[in-house]
């Protein structure tokens, strides 16, 4: 059994790596702006903290005493820039003074390329509000790549579509590098349960160090 940070742990991807984690039988800390707006997720393996994943004094003191750290918080009321790369600021310094040194980050699958140099948000049709975005999350990104090396980290980009928030655990995806993976027609859409297991399964065995990694069906 580990100890596992779980920040933004109130989201869609953030509710299913806490029971993911907990049907692992791992032990949770749920790191959230307002615990009391998400009472349901405490359990006898999940505590329910207020954090806050900017700040490199609120990530190390709720990470004291975990083993590993997921980040899925997210914030639209802040520019995306500005929340991404203070995040990735934040959780560099926070979690080795916490003594954590592994952390798994749930990236967009925008920033993936889809040919050398070329990422998705660069389509000459690409929505701008949602290049804005996607920008944000490549600035967090940049600002982990450019870090000494120190924390192990990894950014898994699922598809740069809608997720599937009904459908079951399959436990079953395709990993790949930074480029956008392929995908036949008629495959499901990539699930946030199965987003879950790359995210706990990067955990208990690392596979992948100090990169973005494209996740899907």
């Amino acid at each position: 059994m580990s100890a596992i940070v779980v920040f933004g742990a109130g989201g869609r991807a953030g509710r299913r790596a806490v029971a993911e984690a907990v049907e692992r039988g791992h032990r949770v800390t749920a790191v959230l702006r307002d615990p009391g707006r998400h009472a349901d997720l405490a359990g006898p393996a999940v505590t329910l903290v207020s954090g806050d994943v900017t700040d490199a004094g609120s990530v190390a003191a709720v990470a004291a005493g975990h083993d590993a750290a997921v980040n899925a918080a997210t914030r639209l009321d802040v520019p995306a820039e500005e929340f991404y790369a203070a995040a990735a600021r934040a959780l560099l310094a926070g979690l080795p003074r916490a003594g954590v040194g592994r952390l798994v980050a749930i990236g967009i699958g925008t920033v993936l390329e889809t040919a050398p140099g070329v990422l998705v948000h660069d389509a000459p049709d690409f929505p701008t509000p949602h290049r804005v975005f996607s920008l944000g999350h490549l600035a967090g990104l940049e600002v982990l790549r450019t870090a000494p090396v120190g924390l192990d980290w990894v950014v898994l980009a699922p598809p740069p579509v809608f997720l599937d928030t009904e459908a079951p655990r399959t436990g079953r995806y395709r990993t790949g590098d930074g480029r956008l993976l392929p995908t036949a027609e008629g495959m499901p859409a990539f699930s946030y349960a199965d987003l879950a297991v790359a995210l706990l399964d990067e955990i208990e065995t690392p596979r992948h160090h100090r990169e973005l990694v494209a996740v899907a069906s």
